[in-house]
């Protein structure tokens, strides 16, 4: 079956009056020379891709877009098919086209790591926030960096954002954020999804948050020659893989503060459970956890974890002499929400001292995005 991205240009249209009327624009997720998948004003996306031997082509949601419904596209007499979604919320969303009920990636889409596989992804603009924009501010660099682990017994791969003075002071030494993605996304995700490098240049060049150094691992890892060595999403040996490999391995190759006040770990979902256990089970070396929308348990939900929040609320004064930032966020239509609330209510009934963030939207990269923005000025003192 032959398919194509669709390629054009669209741009204003003009009332009578010679009024510019905003026509759907081009996503900033698309690839590079593609007109569509197209965004309008209101958040509706308009889809045109040419697959003239296909029967049936829908657009799929995957998650919240949507409500994760596809909708019919329709086929002109040249074999192009399009079709406009209903309005969505701003942030970035996974979809997919079903093409004769077959699952296929849109060829005019950037395809980024999510639901545990290469997937396209749609950018819905925000008009009205632009903290994660490109702006024309000093840009830190986000390297990639290889590295064994004496854990896993294979090669890892680390994406590793450095701020925007990082080689211009060769003797500064810089606080480090280990900052997890959630089930099924990968090391990739907080940069090509979260945009966390665009959010950190504007707070530094804003001086509302202090340089630091972010460290992004994959959450998953078994250990080498066990059973579920060949499981690609196991990860009981992650807070293993953390603090023998990975924390060191940093501290050996980039100019930190090597010390507990300087290291912060925080994660969404899946990582939001690994910042906490990791986070609280070993206070040597982190004096900062964060949970976004995961991982924070008051201990009354079933299989909640003794080891999590449950440790702050058995001992709230030594929790609060020892931490020095604990913060919890949700979104307030994510599934978790009254999980994290509840946590938060337990925690603030008992004195123990954390931040929380809540902020509309679901199980999604806006409310994520958000958190970081709140969070990351929070973890270490400005200079």
């Amino acid at each position: 079956m032959k398919i194509t991205a669709a390629f054009g240009v669209l741009s204003l249209g003009l009332t009578a009056r010679g009024q510019d009327i905003p026509r759907p624009m081009p996503a900033s997720s698309n690839v590079r020379g593609s007109a569509f998948q197209a965004v309008d004003p209101d958040g509706r996306v308009a889809f045109r891709l040419k697959a003239p031997d296909a029967r049936t082509v829908e657009a799929r949601g995957r998650g919240s877009l949507w409500g994760g419904k596809a909708f019919p596209l329709a086929r002109d007499k040249d074999g192009v098919w399009t079709g406009t979604s209903e309005p969505w919320e701003p942030g970035f969303y996974y979809y997919d086209l079903l093409i004769d009920g077959v699952a296929v990636n849109d060829p005019g889409s950037e395809t980024y790591f999510g639901w545990g596989h290469e997937t396209s992804g749609i950018e819905i603009p925000d008009r009205a926030l632009d903290f994660h924009a490109i702006k024309d501010v000093p840009h830190g660099e986000v390297r990639v960096r290889t590295y064994s682990s004496k854990t896993t017994g294979a090669p890892r791969r680390v994406f590793v954002y450095t701020p925007p003075d990082y080689d211009r002071r060769p003797d500064a030494r810089y606080p480090v954020l280990y900052l997890q993605h959630g089930s099924g996304e990968s090391e990739r995700a907080w940069t090509a999804q979260g945009r966390a490098q665009y959010i950190l240049d504007n707070l530094i060049a804003d001086h509302r948050a202090q340089e630091m150094i972010v460290v992004m691992e994959q959450g998953y890892a078994t250990r080498a020659g066990t059973a579920s060595a060949a499981n690609p999403r196991g990860n009981e040996a992650f807070e293993e893989l953390v603090v023998n490999d990975l924390v060191p391995m940093v501290d050996s190759t980039y100019r930190t503060q090597a010390k507990r006040e300087s290291r912060a770990i925080a994660g969404l979902s899946m990582g939001g459970g690994q910042a906490v256990k990791i986070g609280l089970g070993h206070p040597d070396l982190f004096a900062s956890v964060a949970a976004l929308s995961g991982g924070a348990e008051a201990g009354k939900a079933p299989g909640a974890r003794p080891d999590g929040i449950a440790k702050a609320l058995a001992d709230p004064a030594g929790f609060n002499a020892g931490m020095r930032l604990l913060w919890i966020g949700c979104g307030l239509q994510d599934g978790s929400y009254a999980r994290a609330k509840e946590a938060h209510e337990a925690l603030e009934k008992a004195g123990v001292i954390h931040a929380w963030f809540e902020t509309a939207g679901g199980h999604e990269w806006q409310v994520w995005r958000k958190s970081l923005h709140d969070l990351a000025p929070r973890l270490f003192k400005l200079n």
